[in-house]
């Protein structure tokens, strides 16, 4: 199974997309991306130094626009891109290139929502002197230990040994001054204390925004970096793109997931290398390709051709709608949440009436999207009652 995930913030470098002008169509794309985000990507992916590119307003949009651009050119038709890939995810601003391969926001969407959680991000970072600091080594529950003790946050849990933590920069100084044993501290060049309680002012500014944007539901597993869970809704995963602003990025449960899936392949999306670095730790035996180049397109598409898969969410709806057999009464029996997983034939309720009882089941079962109805509501024929998502049993080949 192979799994393609998008980098985030750091992971860019002067002039990383200088060899992927030379791409048909690529720097075409990039001009009108710009134009949407009003950030010229070409510039700054080409030209602009260092310092310039680290700057989080210029950062985020740089590194989500480059995402796409490639994107488009491993797969030149999207919908192939649906039947081979058997996972997406994205670290931190990587999210929002991930939304985008899995047909949840629109290229333009994103580069709009990145570029306000660019600047947001940016403002908020300038109210406090705050900063991150890299932990690498040590005992994973040692280390959030010592960093609650002084008022920080472990913003990255990033598994093989890699923890991020966040907060003020005397904070910083002190876990620095009296490190846990078998540690070394490695202070990060960005602006601010992103994924922790400091950045709170840029999710009130996004939530507002996220009113007005449209999604789909994800047309390939999606995996979320608060709880690496895989996500079925299109508007929870834009939820969790406005709150994954202030709170950590669990890294280690996305390969985790991963490795549940049974992954054979991951391959990162430019500006790459930083998270196949933390899969050759965490997943041994797991191929990697890290795209840094337009010369790595053959040996990408090689790895689609080998690890790719038909994906069933590509033949399949996404999700499945139990409705109301008649008009009366909704009596709910099941105590079930979203993200609940119902067995086949699960009854779910019944609708009552004068004359009796029809029960509600999910005959093909499903995960649970979301209740449309309460219990005691009046309903009439046909009425939605409840959204499911659809489960592959790949061991039988069918899908339920």
């Amino acid at each position: 199974m192979l799994v393609v995930v998008a980098p985030g913030q750091g992971a860019q470098s002067p002039g990383f997309l200088t060899p992927w002008l030379d791409v048909p169509g690529v720097r075409d794309r990039l001009e009108w991306l710009s134009v949407v985000s009003g950030i010229d990507l070409v510039e700054h992916g080409t030209t602009s130094d260092a310092d310039t590119i680290k700057d989080t307003a210029v950062a985020q949009p740089l590194i989500v626009g480059a995402g796409l651009v490639s994107l488009l050119s491993l797969f030149p038709h999207p919908s192939t891109a649906y039947s081979a890939i058997g996972a997406g995810a994205g670290h931190s601003v990587g999210e929002i290139t991930a939304a985008v391969g899995a047909g949840v926001l629109t290229a333009e969407q994103a580069m709009v929502f990145v570029r306000e959680r660019g600047s947001a991000m940016a403002d908020a970072a300038a109210r406090t002197a705050t900063g991150m600091s890299a932990v690498l080594g040590g005992d994973a529950e040692v280390v959030v230990t010592a960093c609650d003790a002084v008022g920080l946050t472990a913003a990255n849990i990033n598994g093989a040994g890699q923890i991020v933590v966040a907060g003020t920069q005397t904070q910083l100084v002190a876990f620095a001054d009296e490190p846990p044993e078998g540690c070394r501290v490695r202070p990060l060049e960005v602006a601010g204390a992103f994924h922790t309680e400091h950045m709170a002012p840029a999710v009130g500014h996004l939530d507002t925004l996220s009113n007005a944007i449209t999604t789909h539901d994800p047309r390939i597993r999606l995996l979320s970096n608060a709880d690496g869970r895989v996500v079925h809704d299109g508007r929870d995963v834009l939820r969790r793109l406005v709150h994954q602003v202030s709170n950590p990025v669990r890294w280690d449960l996305c390969m985790e997931t991963m490795a549940d899936l049974g992954v054979t392949a991951i391959l990162e999306i430019p500006p790459a290398g930083t998270l196949t670095g933390l899969a050759k730790r965490a997943l041994p035996g797991v191929e990697t390709l890290a795209v840094k180049t337009p010369d790595d397109l053959d040996a990408a598409w090689a790895m689609i051709q080998a690890h790719g898969t038909v994906s069933d969410l590509d033949s399949n709806p996404t999700w499945r709608m139990l409705v109301a057999p008649g008009k009366g009464t909704f009596q709910r029996t099941l105590d079930a949440v979203a993200g609940d997983e119902l067995p086949q034939s699960t009854i779910i309720g019944s609708v009552d009436t004068l004359r009796g009882s029809t029960p509600v089941h999910a005959p093909h079962g499903g995960v649970l999207v979301e209740w449309l109805v309460e219990d005691g509501d009046p309903v009439s024929p046909g009425q939605p009652l409840v959204r499911l998502h659809p489960i592959s049993d790949h061991s039988e080949g069918v899908f339920a």
